[in-house]
């Protein structure tokens, strides 16, 4: 299938543009764009010698890439077969850029407003163009029950934790409810909480990166 070929390129890419996010952010749309397409010097073998632990972080970069382009053939292929070949290009920008999300958050601990907010304006677009998830006015309220819904539950838990919603988070709540409006935002707030709390349960921490979570969440409910 065409459509998980894709998906499969896209996601071996992934940690390669995660990687040169962390290097150059936070940076304009257009240095971005610059950086992303800007060829890879290749290490000399002679700085490979020197740190032998570059073998074992090379080799753990393909397992991640292979990791993600699976992902991708996966959920591309899951999108097809769910919303069909007409207007799959708009489900495919959520999905692949929840995927670079995770990717990014859990490298670098950022979610960079130069994904996350033309996502939400892709996600008011999608909805006046093809009205899928949500109407115009769905778009609207979803994005501020998104950005705000958090926001207020900052402000009654930042006595605990000052950095429990960081501002990455609240964006891509609202790009997020931006594409599937209200309703499905607040389920997507709640399983995101709970994806969190089962991962810092298994890894014994109490922080952590929680922009994989709303991705995680997001996709759950965009395919069920």
């Amino acid at each position: 299938m065409i459509y998980a070929l894709y998906g499969l390129v896209f996601g071996a890419l992934v940690p390669y543009m995660a990687r040169r996010f962390g290097k150059f952010m936070p940076a304009t749309m257009a240095y971005a764009v610059i950086q992303l397409l800007k060829p890879q010097r290749r290490v000399k073998a002679e700085r490979i010698l020197k740190n032998p632990r570059y073998l074992d972080l090379r080799a753990a970069y393909r397992r991640r890439s292979v990791l993600f382009a699976l992902l991708g053939a996966v959920l591309s292929a899951a999108v097809f077969y769910k919303y069909g070949a007409e207007n799959i290009g708009w489900y495919l920008i959520f999905v692949w850029a929840a995927l670079l999300l995770i990717e990014i958050d859990y490298r670098w601990q950022m979610l960079p407003d130069i994904i996350t907010v033309p996502l939400i304006i892709i996600g008011f677009g999608y909805s006046l163009m093809v009205g899928g998830w949500s109407g115009p006015g769905e778009s609207f309220t979803g994005a501020v029950v998104g950005y705000f819904l958090p926001v207020i539950a900052s402000l009654f838990l930042v006595w605990k934790n000052k950095d429990v919603f960081g501002g990455g988070d609240i964006k891509y709540l609202a790009a997020v409810g931006a594409w599937m409006g209200p309703d499905k935002i607040l389920y997507v707030i709640l399983t995101a909480c709970a994806i969190f709390a089962v991962f810092a349960a298994l890894k014994k921490c109490r922080e952590g990166a929680f922009g994989p979570a709303i991705a995680a969440a997001s996709l759950i409910w965009a395919l069920v």
